[in-house]
This record gives structure tokens, C-alpha cells and sequence, in this order.
């Protein structure tokens, strides 16, 4: 299994200049109660690799998955893989990484 960990630092780029799909793979509920700016929702407990895959493709940034510190994005990525979708980048630190920071958030 491949995993590329993305800083802050790297996810605040991509999406300023808009090179980067931020993939949040929290629950809806989680979700709504605040996100990164820009990000999509894909939760994991509904998580579909031929919608997953129909977005990425529709959309053309390079994909990079999160959740709240890095593990439920890393476990999406490993699933994405098994099924030969070659996901591979998540933002390590997640939504607690962004907002601890004093990130805006929606």
C-alpha cells in the first residue's frame, strides 16, 4: 500500500490555486458541523469508488482524501488501492490539524 501524507501547508496551496479536490471522508453529521473551505464530502460508511472515481474524473484536480487526524482517509486509501483505484495522497492531520490551527472553516 502506497500512502503520500500531506501537511497543511500543502493542502492550503492546492486549494488556493486550485490544483487540489480535498475529499472529506467524515460522516455527513461531521460534515455539517464545519469542513475545510472548498472540500467535498465522500463519507466512508457510504464510501462508493465508482461515484469516487465519476467526481475525480468529472472534476480533473489531483484527489486528496482527509478526515479528522488521518486515519479514516488512510483507510479509504487502502480500500481505494485493494479495488486497483490508484488513490494514493490524504492530508495526515486532518480537520483537527485545520482547525487547531486557526484555519477559516464552512
Amino acid at each position: 500500500m502506497t500512502i503520500v501524507d500531506w501537511d497543511r501547508e500543502a493542502v492550503k496551496r492546492g486549494l488556493a490555486d486550485g490544483t487540489v479536490l480535498l475529499i472529506d471522508v467524515r460522516e455527513p453529521d461531521e460534515f455539517a458541523q464545519g469542513h475545510i473551505p472548498g472540500s467535498v464530502s465522500h463519507p466512508l460508511s457510504g464510501f462508493d469508488l465508482d461515484r469516487l472515481q465519476a467526481l475525480i474524473a468529472e472534476d480533473g484536480r489531483r484527489p486528496v482524501l482527509s478526515c479528522a487526524a488521518g486515519v479514516r482517509s488512510a483507510r479509504a486509501l487502502a480500500y481505494a488501492q485493494s479495488r486497483g483505484v490508484p488513490l494514493t495522497e490524504h492530508y495526515a492531520g486532518g480537520f483537527k490539524d485545520w482547525l487547531g490551527a486557526g484555519e477559516p472553516i464552512e
